[in-house]
């Protein structure tokens, strides 16, 4: 088993069988101590976070499997802390996928001028690269294609594989009286035919989620999904 990439929050091993293993960490990205899922840096380290994270993601992802929307995963060791997919190739140098239900966090400061703090969004999804160097900017559908990063055709799968997965997220939260404000994804490509498909993690360190007008940290959210 090789390390071939330390991130922020995981490790990246490769397997002699060509899949991938994930090892969860207990960093969460923010700033100045105060977690923040928009967060290009590790703010902070959270005891339990890793396996929290690990846990939600299994259950996501397993049914997003179940319902045959692509993803990498194949299949998680909760006790390890490791998930095992499938190789990924990202585009270009990786990208974040956001799907907005309230208008917050960086949007919110982008866009403040015209909206409200919790404004409602219709899932408003938005795509940034993944360059810590220039704070991860946004990028328009029409840089994507002209820049060899994603086809216009690519961007229309992205955006409703965006949307229809935010939705089921949506809906388990609401089912725990929770509201998701925002969710960021990554999406990569698999197999010989290159799939789209859903890769990273699916978990409170990546979305917002309140209840009863209260922000809910990672831990919380996680025993409130059992």
């Amino acid at each position: 088993m090789e390390l071939i990439y330390t991130g922020k929050t995981k490790d990246v091993y490769a397997l002699e069988d060509g899949n991938c293993l994930l090892k969860f960490k207990d960093d969460v990205t923010g700033e100045n101590g105060v977690f923040d899922p928009g967060a290009n840096t590790v703010g902070l380290q959270i005891e339990g976070a890793g396996k929290a994270g690990l846990l939600l993601t299994k259950y996501f992802f397993e049914k997003l499997n179940a319902l045959g929307i692509p993803t990498h995963y194949i299949d998680a060791d909760l006790e390890a802390g490791t998930m095992k997919v499938k190789k990924a190739t990202p585009f270009g140098q990786g990208l974040e996928v956001i799907c907005r239900y309230r208008a917050v966090g960086s949007f919110l400061r982008r866009y403040g001028k015209y909206a409200q703090d919790g404004q409602l969004l219709d899932a408003f999804v938005e795509v940034t690269l993944k360059d810590d160097d220039r704070n991860d900017p946004p990028i328009t559908e029409d840089a994507l294609d002209m820049l060899g990063i994603l086809s216009k055709d690519e961007y229309k799968v992205l955006k409703e594989l965006t949307q229809k997965i935010a939705g089921i997220v949506k809906e388990e939260l609401a089912q725990k009286g929770l509201e998701l404000y925002d969710i960021k994804f990554e999406f990569g490509r698999i197999g010989d035919d290159k799939q789209i498909a859903l890769i990273d993690e699916i978990s409170g360190g990546n979305m917002r989620a309140y209840q009863d007008g209260r922000r809910v940290e990672p831990l919380e959210l996680e025993e409130l999904m059992r």
